[in-house]
């Protein structure tokens, strides 16, 4: 046998070489996998989402190398409910922390937990707003909590200068990784959260900069309120720019994937806290050198509960049967690709108490306010900006429009509908139109079958106000800790609620 192959054995050993050296080569690594998450930073608050004058360079570059997702929802427009929705790949109402504060409990099942038994080291710096409860699902976590962010009892958010951006410690934490594994890392700025001071970086923007949406007065108070929130989106841009250099500096960026995304819209009225898009829409940009196509464009439909499948599928590893989301890896070579043919979001009790649901195609948003009998008032932070204080002498005057009297107005409809392909600030109630009922009679069938399938359940008690709908100041059911929702259960009363 040997003679009959030793002529040709020098050829045979270099066909056997070059198939071993093309396997490993193909062989996928496990990547590095990176979430940034902004802050109340609106969808198209964004460069690279066409807005104009806002200075985000190195998230312009992201998307650049990447891939842009411009039709990616979240599951609710409120802090931390929205944190725990993405990290447990189930809506809010499933995690039992679906209002402010509520704290995730610990039977929880996160995808981090996953990517580390399957041997990924796992991170978290900044901006925590989880509770105490999963932080061991992490082998090192740096929230701002233990670094300089304190939330009094007068309720108003302080943050030293050293901590102001929540984003101080990327660095850090990327580098107190092991070196032997790849990693997961949560990464999770307070910008562009309220409250707002001037000159959080060098150059600032300027009124001039602004462009201010129908639904707000355009008002030197606004656009001036407007232009501090793009600074510190700016500020925030520049983090990100900080860890793009330090990937590239460690040699580590080609096998790393990075997700940016906001938590919920920007902190202004009818966007925060509001089921429209720009409360829910989120910018959702990914690079992943070598395997995501540069300046590639996605239009189908996303929900941040698809990120918990993902990183899973990305890692090797099989979703867990709780995630409620779809794995929307494939859209990330055929980008025009269907993964969800729409979009269920919830409004939860936020500073205030609601009650709302939405239903969004890619053409169409359907909304169901079930506390109709409440205004659609924003958060306690937004009460108390200049913004919300002239809409209130505005509307002394009668000076507001439709759009901008939203969320003063009580009651509201008990159903909205809106084109958002031609409408897409929402602004034409299209629920009482009857060119539209078959759409409408449809968008409630798929609000009924998601309600149906997750067990969302109208309360049968209603959250107390913590604050003033007015004046945005607190009142006596503001209490920190915040109870959970077990312990809360046991303490409200209905009576003095309804």
């Amino acid at each position: 046998m040997t003679a009959l192959l030793s002529p040709n054995r020098h050829y045979y050993l270099l066909i056997v070489g070059v198939l071993s050296i093309s396997f490993y080569s193909c062989k996928p690594e496990r990547p590095n996998l990176i979430l940034i998450i902004a802050d109340d930073m609106a969808w198209d608050d964004y460069g690279a989402y066409g807005h104009p004058t806002i200075r985000t360079p190195y998230l312009d570059t992201l998307a650049q190398q990447g891939i842009r997702f411009d039709q990616a929802l979240l599951t609710i427009s409120s802090c931390s409910p929205s944190r725990a929705s993405i990290i447990t790949g189930k809506y809010p109402h499933s995690t039992d922390a679906e209002q402010l504060h509520w704290p995730l409990p610990a039977d929880q099942i996160t995808f981090v937990e996953k990517l580390r038994a399957a041997g990924y080291w796992t991170g978290q710096a900044g901006k925590w707003h989880l509770g105490e409860a999963i932080k061991d699902r992490f082998d090192k976590v740096m929230d701002v909590s233990t670094s300089g962010f304190q939330l009094p009892s007068g309720g108003k958010a302080m943050v030293q200068q050293e901590n102001e951006s929540g984003c101080e410690d990327w660095i850090n934490i990327l580098n107190a990784r092991s070196k032997d594994t790849p990693f997961f890392l949560w990464l999770a700025a307070l910008d562009p959260h309220r409250d707002y001071k001037p000159n959080s970086i060098a150059q600032p923007h300027t009124s001039t900069d602004v462009i201010v949406p129908p639904y707000l007065p355009d008002t030197p108070e606004v656009r001036k309120d407007l232009a501090l929130y793009y600074d510190e989106i700016s500020r925030l841009d520049a983090f990100v720019g900080e860890l793009l250099q330090e990937l590239d500096r460690q040699g580590i960026a080609e096998n790393t994937l990075i997700l940016f995304i906001s938590d919920n819209g920007r902190p202004f009225p009818r966007d925060k806290t509001t089921l429209y898009d720009s409360g829910i829409k989120t910018p959702w940009v990914i690079r992943w050198p070598g395997q995501v196509v540069p300046g590639s464009v996605c239009q189908s439909l996303v929900s941040s509960l698809d990120i918990a499948p993902t990183f899973l599928k990305l890692a090797g590893l099989k979703p867990d049967q709780t995630f409620q989301g779809k794995d929307f890896s494939p859209l990330l070579s055929q980008p025009s690709q269907p993964i969800q043919e729409f979009i269920y979001a919830e409004d939860h009790w936020h500073d205030f108490e609601d009650y709302t649901r939405a239903v969004r195609t890619e053409q169409f948003k359907y909304i169901r306010n079930f506390y109709e009998d409440l205004p659609n008032t924003p958060s306690a932070d937004i009460l108390r900006s200049s913004t919300f204080q002239v809409m209130k002498q505005l509307r002394e005057v009668d000076s507001l429009n439709t759009a901008q009297l939203a969320c003063f107005v009580s009651p509201r409809p008990s159903e909205e509908l809106y084109d958002v392909e031609q409408d897409p600030y929402e602004l034409t109630n299209l629920a009482g139109n009857s060119e539209y009922a078959e759409i409408l009679d449809d968008m409630r069938k798929k609000m009924e079958q998601v309600r149906q399938q997750t067990q969302d359940r109208l309360p049968t008690q209603r959250t107390p106000d913590e604050f003033d709908r007015d004046t945005g100041q607190p009142n006596e059911y503001r209490i920190r800790p915040r109870p959970s929702k077990a312990e809360m259960q046991k303490v409200i009363s209905p009576t003095n609620l309804m």
